[in-house]
C-alpha cells in the first residue's frame, strides 16, 4: 500500500514569519529568500512553525512511500498545503514575493484564492496515485480549513494520526520527531467520521539532545 502525506501550512502572520521577511534581516534563510533563486518552502516553512512543522517534515521524509517513486508528479510524496499556490512539494523554491503573497493569503475554504489551487493540486494528485494509495493529512482536522476540500477529493482514503487528537501543536511535533528517532509509525485512521476532540494526553518527557533529527 503506497502512501502519501499532505503538511498543514505554516502560519506566515506570525512573529518568525515576519523576522524572516524582514529587509533588516542577515542570517542565511532570510538573504537566501531574498536571492532571485529564493529558498526551499520546507526550510521556510519549518524555521516559521518551529517544532511542529519540523515534525510533521522529518516524519513525513521518513515514512512516505509513493506508489511510483519516479514519477514526477507523485514521486516525494510529501506535499505541504499553502495559503494561494496550492499542494507544493517542500523543495519548491519560493521567493520573498511568494512568502509576502502566502502572508497575504487567508487559508479558508470560503476563499478561492485559497481553495480553488489546493483543489486542483488535489485532483492532479488523486489522478496519479491510483486506488491503493492511502492520503495522511498531518494537520488538524478539528476545523474546516483543509478537510472541506480534501475530503471532498480524496475520500475515505485521506486519513490522518489518531495520537494527533487532544494534543496541541508543540505536543504533535515532539511526538512525530519521537517516532522517527524510534521508526515506527503511527496509527493512521479515516478522516470522514472521525473524532476530533478527545483528552489531553499525557504531556511527553523531553526528547533529548537527538530531537534534532
Amino acid at each position: 500500500m503506497g502512501r502519501i502525506f499532505l503538511l498543514s501550512p505554516a502560519n506566515c502572520n506570525g512573529a518568525r514569519a515576519k523576522q524572516v521577511l524582514s529587509p533588516n534581516a542577515r542570517f542565511g534563510l532570510a538573504q537566501e529568500l531574498r536571492s532571485p533563486r529564493g529558498a526551499m518552502l520546507g526550510d521556510v516553512f519549518a524555521f516559521v512553525s518551529g517544532l511542529y512543522f519540523r515534525g510533521k517534515l522529518t516524519y513525513a521524509l521518513h515514512f512516505a512511500a509513493p506508489p511510483e517513486p519516479g514519477n514526477p508528479v507523485i514521486g516525494c510524496g510529501v506535499y505541504v498545503i499553502t495559503p494561494s499556490a496550492g499542494l507544493r512539494s517542500p523543495d519548491t523554491l519560493v521567493t520573498h514575493e511568494a512568502m509576502r503573497t502566502f502572508a497575504e493569503g487567508r487559508v479558508d475554504p470560503d476563499n478561492a484564492s485559497y481553495r480553488r489551487p489546493l483543489e486542483r493540486s488535489a485532483r492532479v494528485l488523486v489522478g496519479e496515485i491510483g486506488s491503493g494509495c492511502d492520503v495522511v493529512l498531518l494537520g488538524s482536522i478539528a476545523s474546516r480549513k483543509y478537510v472541506d476540500v480534501l475530503l471532498e477529493i480524496f475520500g475515505d482514503r485521506l486519513r490522518f494520526p489518531v495520537e494527533f487528537v487532544g494534543r496541541g501543536d508543540m505536543s504533535r511535533g515532539g511526538l512525530l520527531l519521537r517516532k522517527v528517532r524510534e521508526g515506527t509509525e503511527l496509527e493512521y485512521v479515516p478522516v470522514a467520521g472521525a473524532v476530533v476532540h478527545g483528552t489531553r494526553p499525557p504531556k511527553l518527557p523531553p526528547l533529548g539532545p537527538r530531537a534534532s533529527l
